[in-house]
């Protein structure tokens, strides 16, 4: 089978890196997806190892479509019936972007009909009983270029399943585990988070440190399919397991805000991290460590949620004059203020752009030496 994983603008690189290592085939990065291909046994290796990806889905096909009618023969001419059983219900959802085909609602309708279609033909039968399971099919027209999908995680898989709750502005565990890994975190140094909120990006550290994988303890809609049977998630849960680290790391969040560290220790819990994270709460402004080198990932308020600009200014000064004094930590934040690199008082050693959510960032990197 073909796939796509989707992901956020800029990880396609991180998300390509992961596909390779878990040994799938003829991977290739496109912007915001990664396309690679494998059998039933990929499927479930990459819903539950993926740590950067947005879900997996089965490319079904792409075509070029600037006509309900292009539309229409396209998506019958594609093999449905090769995934979509008697019964399966197969809803439609999607986005058209710059194409003549603009209407989101006309192209699903014509898409549903299309599939319908084709369905009916190989089953031989007039109406179609969706009363099985889900077969998600999701479209993107970008272009004229239509492209199909099935959807095989269900619920994104952002949703490890250790963070029911967060605080105000919580960052999506996608996007911690891929600032981790760009800071190039293995669990060897201490790693800080001085801003960390629910405690998503020590609890993403914690799982990279184990190698544990992030898709571990939750259940992806391709588990309800005859296309998959349960042996094969049972023996990739199992290879996973067999993946696991275990050592002495030292993995610190720490929070001005009491409720916050509540919930970070929490979520930790229910991620099973809980042995090798600790939460505290503490200033940013007064952060200090006396040990030389480091690694602190951190997201701090951006002054367009929860604090006005001039006091998330204030703060960066603030944390800015505390890094200062640190010896050899490397430090890589998030932040979408275009004043940070001022406000903190010292230009970053490298920059990398990155969305959170829908908000346009940049990672500042700092490698930690003394200018």
């Amino acid at each position: 089978m073909n796939f796509a994983a989707s992901c956020i603008f800029g990880l396609e690189g991180l998300v390509s890196d992961e596909l390779k290592r878990l040994k799938t085939e003829n991977v290739l990065a496109e912007n915001g997806r990664v396309l690679f291909s494998g059998d039933e046994a990929v499927l479930a290796r990459a819903n539950i190892n993926l740590a950067c990806a947005e879900r997996v889905q089965i490319l079904a096909g792409e075509f070029d479509a600037r006509s309900f009618d292009e539309l229409f023969e396209g998506v019958k001419a594609i093999a449905w019936d090769d995934y979509i059983p008697k019964g399966g219900a197969f809803p439609v959802k999607g986005h058209s972007i710059n194409s003549k085909l603009f209407s989101v609602p006309d192209c699903q309708a014509i898409i549903k009909k299309a599939v319908a279609e084709r369905l009916k033909q190989r089953y031989g039968t007039g109406w179609l009983d969706e009363s099985g399971a889900k077969y998600q099919i999701r479209f993107n027209i970008m272009k004229d270029r239509a492209s199909l999908y099935i959807d095989t995680s269900g619920e994104g898989l952002h949703k490890r399943g250790y963070r029911p709750q967060g605080n105000a502005a919580p960052l999506r565990e996608t996007l911690a585990a891929a600032m981790v890994r760009i800071a190039r975190f293995k669990g060897r140094e201490e790693f800080c988070d001085p801003f960390c909120g629910s405690g998503t990006i020590a609890v993403e550290a914690a799982l990279a440190a184990k190698n544990r994988a992030p898709g571990l303890n939750r259940r992806f809609e391709a588990e309800n399919w005859s296309l998959v049977p349960q042996a094969v998630w049972a023996r990739e849960r199992e290879a996973a397991r067999g993946r696991e680290y275990s050592g002495d790391y030292r993995i610190w969040g720490g929070d001005i805000d009491p409720r916050s560290i509540e919930i970070a220790a929490r979520n930790a819990e229910r991620a099973g991290v809980s042995d090798i994270v600790s939460f505290e709460e503490a200033d940013a402004a007064a952060f200090s460590r006396a040990s030389r080198g480091g690694i602190i990932v951190t997201n701090p308020p951006y002054g367009e949620r929860i604090m006005e600009k001039e006091e998330a200014e204030k703060l960066y000064r603030a944390f800015g004059k505390a890094y200062e004094k640190l010896d050899g930590w490397r430090l890589y934040l998030l932040s979408s203020h275009t004043e940070f690199e001022r406000a903190f008082g010292r230009s970053a050693d490298k920059k990398r752009k990155l969305y959170n959510g829908m908000i346009k960032c940049d990672l500042y990197m700092y490698t930690g030496e003394k200018r």
